[in-house]
């Protein structure tokens, strides 16, 4: 505990997505004071053209409230 799930395109290597993991990882034992053997990382692709249907509706737009980064241009 705490598990990350990553949604994202295919086609970044797996050295991108190790260094993504090892920056998550440090920044939740940082942020969240949990040990490094807690914490998890995995990633799911998704296709650009399922998108909309496998990820938008229904992880970010019917749980607009949980997100805290929110796609998109915000004004300062």
């Amino acid at each position: 505990m705490p598990h990350v799930i990553v949604k994202l395109w295919p086609g970044k290597s797996e050295q991108q997505k190790q260094c993504l993991a090892d920056a998550i990882t440090e920044a939740v034992t940082t942020v969240l004071r949990y040990g490094e053997d807690s914490v998890s990382v995995a990633f799911e692709e998704v296709t650009a053209q399922d998108w909309t249907e496998k990820v938008y509706k229904p992880d970010i737009q019917a749980k607009w409230d949980q997100v805290y980064k929110k796609p998109g241009y915000e004004p300062f």
